[in-house]
């Protein structure tokens, strides 16, 4: 029994052999293409081979060989060489009024018992004065890391 079968065209098995004959793309989707000119069942393909025997071949596992073509049959030939983009929305915590305040709490006085500030102090204090609901240190990091001008270009004279 056959889940999911690959019918492609000329235009497509031109396109594909043109992919796999330069070598400008990344491994995975050289080899997704492999597959699919492999499992091809068209009028423009003269034999098929066998998951088995393209899992030998191409020295992949029988699952990315099911995997690929069912994105090729579900979604397209672009998703089946490319896979899908993700669809999740990651919302930002530090907003300008956010970074501002960050800056001013490192530029202020560590707490006492403290020679400097670090970033998980930073950040349970950024909690604990209400800037945010939570932070991770990285986070914290990646904002102080910003910095719009670059001491090691002035030029000594």
């Amino acid at each position: 029994m056959k889940k999911f079968v690959v019918t492609l065209t000329a235009d497509e098995r031109v396109k594909l052999s043109q992919l796999t004959s330069k070598g400008k793309h990344r491994s995975q989707k050289i080899l997704n293409a492999l597959i699919l000119l492999a499992s091809d069942e068209g009028e423009h393909q003269p034999e098929r081979s066998k998951n088995e025997e393209i899992s030998k071949v191409l020295n992949t596992s029988m699952r990315k060989i099911d995997r690929t073509k069912k994105r090729f049959v579900m979604h397209g030939l672009n998703v089946a060489l490319d896979g899908k983009k993700p669809e999740r929305i990651y919302l930002k915590k530090a907003d300008g009024d956010f970074e501002a305040h960050l800056v001013a709490l490192s530029c202020s006085e560590p707490p006492e018992g403290f020679a400097r500030w670090s970033l998980r102090l930073l950040a349970d204090k950024a909690v604990e004065l209400g800037y945010v609901d939570n932070v991770s240190h990285e986070t914290i990091r990646r904002v102080l890391k910003k910095t719009k001008s670059s001491l090691g270009n002035a030029k000594a004279g």
